[in-house]
This record gives structure tokens, C-alpha cells and sequence, in this order.
């Protein structure tokens, strides 16, 4: 289990993320469901190149992977490296 699905969301948990690159882009890391592939692939590897200049870049990472976060691309990880690394397939 998560280490993470415990713990209650607060500032103090959250505080990492005051540092992230990706504050006021939340439009690049988080995509419809109906939005075209080709869209979605281009917004991913444009959130990318902003997690690649984060100095909160691994921190992110970790929290993503062992929140099991679903959505979005967090610490350069899109949804489809993180269901691959977890040994699930994305259907969308």
C-alpha cells in the first residue's frame, strides 16, 4: 500500500510543491479524456521540458509513483510511463 493513502493533504505535505516549474501550467499536465492523441502527446512532452528544469523534479517523481497517481505527467512521467512502470496498460 501507498505510503501516501493515510496521510491527509495540508500545507506541510504539500509544501514541495511550491517550488515546482509547473505552477500556473496546469493546462500541460493534465489532459481530456476526448482530447486527440496527437494534442495530448504534444502538451506531455511540452510539460516535460518543464519538469526537465524543476528542482522539485524527483520529488515529484516519488510522489506520483508511490501515490499511484493516475493523471497528468508528474516529475516527467506521463500516465502511460507510470502504468507502464507499475505494469498496468492505459485503455485511453
Amino acid at each position: 500500500m501507498p505510503r501516501y493513502r493515510n496521510l491527509e493533504p495540508t500545507s506541510e505535505f504539500w509544501s514541495w510543491r511550491d517550488q515546482a516549474a509547473c505552477i500556473g501550467h496546469d493546462d500541460l499536465f493534465y489532459s481530456a479524456e476526448d482530447e486527440p492523441k496527437g494534442q495530448r502527446r504534444r502538451k506531455e512532452e511540452e510539460a516535460q521540458s518543464i519538469c526537465d528544469t524543476c528542482p522539485v523534479l524527483k520529488t515529484c517523481r516519488r510522489f506520483a509513483i508511490e501515490s499511484e497517481e493516475l493523471y497528468g505527467v508528474w516529475g516527467g512521467l506521463t500516465e502511460a510511463d507510470r502504468h507502464k512502470m507499475a505494469g498496468r496498460h492505459r485503455t485511453g
